[in-house]
């Protein structure tokens, strides 16, 4: 069987378990985040049961480039909603708890068989896009483990996206099933759609269904491009309002898809080296003790943890062995 490679986008996962898991440590501060995320871990390896980990954090100023080509890029995004609240805690002690959690979980990390990447003024959706695209990865079916829909441009036969949250696996063959729009030209249909997520505005009462039903095109294995969805539109203006609305917007259009295609994915040279080489040249270890003492100390040790620990141990041991 082919071997498969776990990828992580790291804050997504942080961020669901950090709104809905109210556990607190020995000392009574809030760990939920960082407990969570271990759990999910846990049940991720044990049912995938991958060959390698790697876990990919938005670097800091990640969103940099983005925001100087669109200021509007993730502006006004409300503030998390949690499931329930903490005593005695105003915003700032829970954003300064957030970013603790945060920084466990890397150190945890840190201490097992995981790759684990955070570039600076690099967002996760690029590394993570870049992996999936390297070539000492071709032939091992990679699974991204996002909420995102700006993953599902990356699927193909040797990629897909799970949703944790709706617990579903989406290949080529779903995607196409589900929105009747191929992952070659996912990103051309979404750039039409815009992203509420990320405060960007699409073409106005254009959803994903409409889109598939009035450019059909966009089902096929074929990769179209910009000036092929501006052309279709030109031709067939008169038939479609869709079609004027998408050549009316079109600076809008061109916009969204140079901030959400992940074809090409924005890192520098030097970036991506240092992510080809912090996966090829990877040698796996797994510090027991280490996290065993840390996680007394956060109160979490309690926990059975069998199931992750024996996970790290067959990583080591290589799919092989």
């Amino acid at each position: 069987m082919d071997e498969k490679v776990l990828i992580i986008d790291a804050m997504n996962l942080f961020i669901r378990n950090y709104v809905v898991d109210p556990s607190l440590s020995a000392t009574g501060q809030p760990i939920g985040g960082c407990k969570g995320f271990l759990k999910s871990l846990q049940k991720l390896t044990r049912e995938i049961k991958p060959d390698n980990l790697v876990v990919v954090w938005d670097g800091g100023g990640g969103s940099k480039k983005r925001k100087a080509m669109a200021k509007q890029y993730k502006e006004g995004r409300k503030p998390l909603k949690l499931n329930r609240a903490y005593s005695g805690m105003n915003a700032l002690e829970e954003s300064q708890n957030r970013y603790d959690q945060m920084s466990k979980i890397i150190n945890y990390l840190n201490q097992m068989p995981i790759v684990q990447l955070m570039i600076d003024d690099v967002e996760a959706d690029d590394v993570i896009a870049y992996i999936c695209h390297m070539k000492s990865l071709s032939e091992k079916v990679k699974i991204i483990v996002s909420m995102d829909k700006d993953f599902y441009q990356l699927c193909d036969g040797k990629t897909m996206v799970y949703r944790p949250i709706k617990n579903e696996f989406l290949t080529t063959k779903r995607i196409l099933e589900q929105f009747k729009i191929h992952p070659n030209n996912f990103a051309l249909a979404r750039a039409i759609d815009g992203d509420k997520s990320d405060n960007l505005a699409g073409v106005k009462g254009a959803g994903l269904k409409t889109i598939a039903k009035r450019l059909s095109f966009l089902s096929e294995d074929k990769s179209h491009n910009l000036d092929d969805l501006f052309n279709f539109c030109k031709t067939n203006r008169g038939d479609v309002k869709l079609y004027q609305d998408i050549l009316t917007f079109k600076d809008t259009v061109e916009l969204n898809y140079k901030l959400m295609q992940l074809y090409a994915p924005a890192l520098s040279y030097k970036n991506s080296q240092h992510v080809r080489e912090s996966i090829d040249n990877f040698l796996p270890q797994f510090n027991r003790t280490e996290v065993l003492k840390m996680m007394v100390v956060d109160g979490i040790a309690e926990y059975k943890w069998d199931a992750l620990f024996q996970k790290f141990r067959s990583i080591i041991a290589g799919p092989n062995d």
